[in-house]
């Protein structure tokens, strides 16, 4: 079953992580990941207002998982820390 990587974030290093979502595409793409939604316009409707949203598509929960863990994406997180306020999620769809 297919799951959504869901990531709110307000970016405080624009330049720092501009190399985290560089390295972060690769290693995404690279566990079959699909982006579906990436920063672009969005709505507040309740909860904390981060400016940023990204959402892809894995093939499944264990799939995004092993993508987060993995050498590539860790390398891609270093440069998050310190540049960014984040709360990342994996969520299983729904099956038909």
């Amino acid at each position: 079953m297919s799951a959504l990587w869901i990531a709110h974030v307000h970016v405080t290093d624009e330049e720092a992580y501009g190399r985290y979502a560089k390295l972060a595409t690769g290693a995404i793409a690279a566990h079959g990941g699909v982006f579906l939604a990436r920063g672009g316009r969005y709505k507040q409707l309740e909860g904390n207002d981060r400016p940023r949203n990204v959402v892809a598509r894995f093939p499944s929960l264990e799939a995004a998982e092993t993508c987060y863990y993995s050498d590539a994406y860790q390398e891609a997180l270093s440069h998050a820390r310190g540049a960014s306020e984040r709360d990342l999620m994996i969520v299983e769809e729904i099956g038909d």
